[in-house]
């Protein structure tokens, strides 16, 4: 009665195994636009006001790679992971809005 056998430990519903993969997925094209926006950024004297969202895009990534590997955190996982993913994406795609809408004006 006082050993505990295998089939009497915790469910694994609390413990999610596939935990990598939303990180992963967000991390893999998030990183290098970072690094990149950041080189580009650094040639044109600065990031100016897209220091922040570039802060926010590391700041969200990271935050998605070490919130506990629990089941009941794979939202906020996510969530963090595609927030960071898109605060990745905002520079390239601002300037390519920008960059369109001008062509189109001129």
């Amino acid at each position: 009665m006082g050993r505990m056998s295998d089939t009497d430990a915790p469910s694994s519903s609390a413990a999610h195994l596939t935990w990598w993969r939303a990180p992963l997925v967000a991390s893999a094209p998030g990183l290098p636009l970072i690094v990149l926006d950041h080189f580009w950024f650094a040639s044109h004297g600065g990031p100016g006001p897209f220091g922040g969202v570039l802060h926010w895009a590391i700041g969200l990534l990271v935050l998605a790679w070490v919130l506990p590997h629990r089941r009941s955190l794979r939202g906020l996982r996510i969530a963090a992971a595609g927030a960071g993913l898109a605060c990745a994406l905002f520079p390239p795609g601002f300037a390519l809005l920008l960059g369109l809408a001008w062509s189109a004006s001129t």
